[in-house]
């Protein structure tokens, strides 16, 4: 039998039950008495009237007076309260084995649920992977189109053509007046140190001219003075005369 104590709480206080016995201990002591049915609602339990009829049938046998007829009511009365303790019995059995099967069922429908738990999950993974290869696809469908609406906003190609076309012809004619220009500058080169060297050389040759005829001056002046030096002297002569 379950002894209940109780704690009587103040206000705003929780109330806790104890037992004597632990959920364990419970268990084992109900099991017990179901497989035993020393345990009834009512009247006497069914396992002690059992053993009472069985009790009465077996101290009738053991006596030694004509008392067959005496045998034969109590042992059709040990043998309907048997009938009348076997019937619970199977009943319990029969609920044992509905519970067994259902327990059978129950394990295969977890069984059942956690393999599509596990198949779920593998969906949801293939999912995921399917939105990120659509979240790419769908940016390079929109790079795409946005490569497509630039390209449509360039001029046609045979006006492009016709650009690069005069653009080449512009760079030619600039090359080739690059050229020119070169072989010009190059030929002006040329011309500037010929004609440095020509006024080189004639510098040169002017300055010679220039010593030549200072020279000549001097000596025509030394030649003059000696002229008047011999009219001097003929002069001083004759005079000594």
């Amino acid at each position: 039998m379950l002894v209940k104590g109780r704690k009587v709480a103040g206000r705003g206080e929780a109330v806790a039950a104890h037992y004597a016995f632990g959920p364990l201990e419970d268990d084992i002591i109900i099991k017990h008495r179901l497989l035993t049915r020393t345990t009834t609602t009512r009247g006497e339990p069914p396992l002690k009237k059992l053993q009472k009829k069985f009790t009465s049938f077996a101290l009738e046998i053991e006596k030694d007076v004509d008392n067959y007829n005496d045998c034969e009511r109590l042992a059709k009365a040990f043998i309907q309260e048997l009938k009348t303790f076997e019937l619970p019995l199977l009943k319990s059995k029969a609920v044992i084995d509905a519970n067994l099967r259902e327990k059978e069922n129950f394990n295969e429908l977890n069984d059942e649920i956690n393999r599509q738990i596990i198949q779920a999950q593998a969906d949801i993974e293939d999912l995921k992977k399917q939105l990120e290869e659509s979240k790419i696809e769908r940016q390079h469908k929109e790079e795409c189109e946005a490569i497509r609406r630039l390209i449509g906003m360039q001029p046609p190609r045979s006006e492009t053509q016709k650009i690069i076309t005069d653009l080449e012809k512009e760079i030619a004619m600039l090359e080739a007046e690059n050229t020119a220009g070169s072989r010009t500058l190059e030929l002006r080169k040329k011309q500037f140190a010929l004609l440095l060297h020509v006024v080189d050389e004639l510098q040169n040759t002017i300055e010679e001219e220039q010593k030549s005829l200072i020279e000549e001056m001097r000596i025509a002046l030394d030649d003059q003075k000696n002229g008047v030096e011999d009219a001097t002297g003929g002069s001083e002569a004759m005079a000594v005369d």
